[in-house]
């Protein structure tokens, strides 16, 4: 595969286009590929590696979610932007390789989107409900998967607890599964013991391990009850992140900080973060 190359004038014209006679996302891809110039690019640029950036594509996946639940919309558009920019980077990267480029990667994702949506582009009529389209769409994307095991495919560095439940949501799909959420309750008190028990009596890998199964399990609470793990461990967060700044603030008009109050005051102050937070609501 040779590498897209325009001549400078060419170049020029498109990187400094700002309106869109020439295609945004064209010029995004020349803005790039004039980074990687080994010559004339950016040192930075040129001497990345999909390995090297691979956790930005994280990092920018998880600040376009929380401009979302934040609603921030304007801060939306720029992070779907620094996400985009991702991707171009390492389609050039593929592009350099001989692996791939830009091109391949859009016209796979259409392909893509237009077999798994015969009901939309296909013959298929589009009277199923919502739950049996998301049953098809799991049965066309094992089919595209071919042979395998059931667990393969799973991204290795999704979160840990999303990757939890696309785990298990895999084996319950080939009957491995409990049958109701009742018996995942019972399944954490057990689990729980046994962090009791390696906290009292076993090392810290033990302890390690049995945490990580009390997680797990949690999950696939969170999956038998259809709630997102991650979304309601997020809100948990901004709770706690929220009512502590309120402790902070009401220590601060006494012209202290929480280093200078005690367990006690800042449970009371708590209590009333929350009690304030519920007089608040709609």
């Amino acid at each position: 595969m040779s590498v897209t190359r325009l001549d400078r004038a060419e170049s020029d014209a498109l990187v400094n286009d700002v309106g869109l006679r020439s295609g945004d996302l064209a010029r995004l891809s020349e803005i790039m590929a004039r980074l990687r110039d080994p010559e004339t690019g950016c040192p930075w640029d040129v001497e990345q590696t999909s390995a090297s950036i691979a956790r930005y594509c994280l990092e920018e996946a998880h600040e376009v979610v929380d401009a979302i639940e934040r609603e921030a919309w304007d801060e939306l558009r720029g992070e779907l932007g620094d996400l985009l920019l991702q991707v171009v980077f390492h389609a050039r990267m593929a592009e350099e390789a001989g692996r791939f480029d830009l091109s391949a990667v859009i016209r796979g994702i259409s392909d893509k989107m237009v077999s798994r949506h015969p009901h939309v582009f296909g013959g298929e009529g589009r009277d199923k409900s919502v739950a049996q389209q998301r049953i098809d769409w799991e049965e066309l994307k094992a089919k595209e998967r071919g042979p395998a095991r059931v667990l393969d495919g799973v991204a290795m560095a999704l979160p840990a607890l999303s990757r939890a439940v696309k785990l298990q949501n895999r084996a319950a799909r080939v009957g491995f599964d409990w049958p109701g959420a009742a018996d995942v309750l019972a399944k954490i008190t057990e689990e729980a013991a046994e962090v009791v028990e390696a906290r009292d009596r076993l090392g810290e890998a033990e302890l390690a391990e049995e945490m990580g199964d009390l997680f797990f399990v949690m999950a696939n609470l969170a999956r038998h009850l259809k709630v997102d793990p991650e979304a309601a461990l997020r809100a948990a967060n901004q709770k706690f992140t929220r009512r502590f700044n309120r402790i902070e603030d009401w220590l601060a008009e006494e012209g202290r900080s929480p280093a200078q109050s005690d367990l006690a005051e800042m449970d009371a102050l708590w209590n009333r973060a929350k009690a304030e937070e519920k007089r608040r609501a709609p």
